[in-house]
C-alpha cells in the first residue's frame, strides 16, 4: 500500500487526521500524518524527512516554495486560525476580553501552558504578549513550554494544580480533549495565522499528494474546517 506521508504544523492536526481516513478508503494509501511546531516541520522537511504533503503557514510554504521545496502551482489555502486562551474543562471560563482581563487571568494562574517560544507560532506570539504585559518576571516560575500546541493543551487538560491555563492557536483548543476555550486573545495582542498546503517536489506520487490537497482545501471540507477554527478572512491586526 502507498504511504502519503504530511507534515503538518499542529494548528491543521484536526483537519488532516479527519479526512484521512476516508482518503484512504477513496484512494487505496495510508496516510501518516506528523504534527509540530511550524519550525519544527520545516527542519524535518528540509532534513529529508519523508513527505509528499506539506501543511503550514502561508508565508512559511511561500519560503519554500522559493527554495524548491514544495511546488508553488499546488499551493492551497486551509483558511485563518486565530490564537487564543483556554482553561482546563470543568474550571471556571475567565474572562480575557481586553488587556487588563487577559493580565488578571494570567497573573492569578498557577500554571500557564503554551507551545515552543522559539519554533511555534503562538509560542513566539504568546512569549511577546506576556512581556507586553510586563507580567514575564513575575510569571517566570509557572510558565510551562511544550513542543507544540497539542502537547501544551494535552498538558493542561491533566494540570494537577489550581488554577492552569493555556494559550495556543484555537484550532488545537477546539480539538483537545479536556480543554474549554474561553476566547481569543483581545485586540491589542490578537494574532491570526494563514495556513496553505502543498506538494512537496520530492513527493512519490505527484498525483496522490495534490488529490489530498484538493481534499483538505476544497470546499467539501469547508464546515469541517470552519468547525475546526479556520476562518475564510480574519480582520485580525496581524497576519502571520
Amino acid at each position: 500500500m502507498t504511504t502519503l506521508h504530511v507534515l503538518s504544523a499542529g494548528a491543521a492536526k484536526g483537519i488532516v487526521s479527519a479526512l484521512a481516513r476516508p482518503f484512504e478508503l477513496a484512494r487505496g494509501v495510508e496516510v501518516r500524518g506528523t504534527f509540530g511546531a511550524v519550525g519544527a516541520m520545516r527542519e524535518a522537511l528540509l532534513g529529508g524527512a519523508p513527505c509528499d504533503v506539506v501543511v503550514l503557514t502561508q508565508a512559511m510554504l511561500n519560503s519554500l516554495a522559493a527554495e524548491g521545496h514544495v511546488v508553488r502551482d499546488t499551493i492551497r489555502s486551509l483558511g485563518v486560525v486565530a490564537t487564543g486562551v483556554a482553561v482546563r474543562a470543568g474550571d471556571a471560563v475567565v474572562d480575557v476580553r481586553d488587556e487588563g482581563a487577559l493580565r488578571d487571568a494570567l497573573s492569578q494562574a498557577t500554571s500557564v501552558h503554551f507551545p515552543d517560544p522559539a519554533l511555534a507560532t503562538a509560542g513566539i506570539h504568546f512569549a511577546k504578549v506576556v512581556r507586553e504585559l510586563g507580567i514575564h518576571d513575575a510569571l517566570a516560575s509557572r510558565l510551562r513550554a511544550h513542543p507544540n500546541g497539542a502537547t501544551a493543551m494535552a498538558a493542561l487538560a491533566n494540570a494537577g494544580d489550581a488554577r492552569p491555563i493555556g494559550c495556543t492557536q484555537i484550532s488545537e483548543i477546539l480539538y483537545t480533549r479536556g480543554v474549554t476555550l474561553a476566547g481569543p486573545l483581545p485586540k491589542r495582542f490578537e494574532l491570526a495565522t494563514r495556513y496553505d498546503a502543498a506538494v512537496a517536489s520530492r513527493a512519490g506520487s505527484p498525483s496522490v499528494a495534490e488529490a489530498f490537497v484538493t481534499s483538505i482545501s476544497g470546499a467539501s471540507a469547508r464546515t469541517l474546517r470552519a468547525d475546526g477554527g479556520f476562518e475564510e478572512g480574519s480582520d485580525a491586526n496581524r497576519v502571520a
